[in-house]
């Protein structure tokens, strides 16, 4: 029988690994932008890293203020959601103590914590996306709108125990909620902002702009490898008992492998095809099986994660081949890494949990895919006719760092390209 010194040391320790977990995923806001810098050329490095950083600090002001309250303060099995305010009041020591099934076994404050730094994370996926040609500002006004109310909104159909959650779909970390939903944004605002200028020629062609720093987009992968781990450790939610660490335990070697597995796969395909070990592959190879694995990290075998990951590398190779065919420029991957990656996560998750069925999984895909895609256009619809997305051919030319910034974040060595 628990003890109220008991409940007491395991609200602490629950408390603890959250907060810690929280601090895992912030670092992965790092972890983006270093990827995103390395991957766009030198002439537009201080812009992306100037929104990556500033995307962050908004995604907390906003979910602060409205999104965490749409999220979690609304009507279980519901579809709309309750506008309202702020984050709530922490857990009183008494309900701690009590005992029951709603006494609460972490802080509410720990909550909104992990939970903040997720909704950042859906919001660097589109950064990268519309690199090198959008303007900053329209950026960071989509990031108000996007992590204030269309993230929630798909968060709480599922996580907020809303429709979505009633119905049985599962995405136990956030391919659909997190990684889908960035990816379904991003689309929009690649389809309606355009390629990068030189990107494809007149005849079809497709013309390479490569990255100006891989060292820097390899250590920001391994910066997202490391953080992924609280990503999906931390969304068991605890620790303290014996099922909890297991489950954790379980979670992390899962999303290890499942990394493990993309990357290799990916190479592979790039050395048969390309003839070539083209680290870009690798680096979004190991990506994909990072997003795919984090709809489900904790029942399938160590052997079926790994599968899962090298699956989910092969269909990233495949998608960033098909869509510089279908001349959508995307300059990290993204589409490709969060989106296809993500669908497929959520589609193996009945193969491993028998708790899921492809029907749930197939609504949750269709209904997250469906709200961000039309809520983002318009809003990126809205944007492009009141201000324009695009930056000037000049200044798309001489680079976003001078024209948005006013400096280079390699002023010695910078080469116009």
């Amino acid at each position: 029988m628990e003890t109220p010194d008991l409940r007491a040391l395991q609200y602490g320790l629950d408390t603890f690994y959250f907060v810690i977990c929280g601090a895992l995923v912030m670092w992965m806001a790092a972890g983006f932008a270093m990827l995103e810098a390395g991957l766009v050329r030198a002439k537009n490095t201080t812009e992306i890293l100037t929104k990556n950083i500033t995307l962050y600090a908004v995604a907390c002001l906003m979910y602060m203020l409205v999104g965490y309250h749409l999220m979690y303060s609304s009507p279980e099995g519901g579809f709309l959601p309750s506008l309202g305010f702020l984050i709530g009041d922490e857990h009183s020591v008494e309900s701690v103590l009590a005992g029951g099934a709603d006494a609460p076994y972490y802080s509410a404050r720990a909550d909104f914590f992990f939970q903040v730094v997720f909704v950042a994370t859906a919001m660097s996926i589109v950064s990268g996306a519309v690199a090198e040609r959008m303007k900053l500002w329209i950026f960071l006004a989509f990031a108000v709108v996007m992590t204030g109310f269309i993230y929630p909104v798909q968060g709480y159909w599922k996580w907020g125990s809303g429709f979505l959650n009633e119905a049985g779909f599962l995405d136990f970390a956030g391919s659909g909620v997190v990684h889908l939903c960035g990816a379904s944004a991003a689309l929009a605002g690649v389809l309606l902002l355009g390629p990068r200028r030189g990107k494809y020629g007149a005849n079809g062609q497709i013309n390479a702009l490569p990255g100006a720093n891989l060292p820097l987009a390899t250590l920001g992968t391994l910066i997202l490898w490391l953080g992924w781990f609280g990503f999906n450790g931390g969304s068991q939610l605890k620790m303290s008992t014996v099922e909890d660490a297991n489950a954790v335990a379980s979670a992390f070697v899962n999303t290890n492998m499942a990394a493990a597995g993309g990357l290799i796969a990916a190479l592979l395909l790039a050395r048969l095809i390309f003839g070539k070990s083209d680290l870009t592959m690798a680096l979004n190879g190991a990506l994909a099986g990072l997003v795919a694995i984090t709809a489900e990290p904790v029942t399938p075998s160590v052997l079926s994660a790994t599968l899962i990951g090298m699956v989910a590398g092969a269909l990233v190779f495949g998608s960033i081949l098909l869509l510089d065919k279908l001349h959508l420029d995307d300059p990290v991957g993204a589409l490709s890494v969060h989106g296809v990656a993500g669908i497929w996560g959520l589609l193996a998750v009945p193969l491993t949990n028998a708790d899921a069925t492809f029907a749930a999984q197939l609504l949750g895909i269709v209904c997250i895919v469906g709200w961000v895609f039309v809520a983002s256009l318009l809003v990126w619809g809205l944007l492009k006719v009141l201000f324009g997305l695009r930056v000037d051919a000049e200044e798309e030319y001489t680079g976003v760092d001078l024209a948005e910034c006013g400096m280079e974040a390699y002023p010695e060595f910078t080469r116009k390209a």
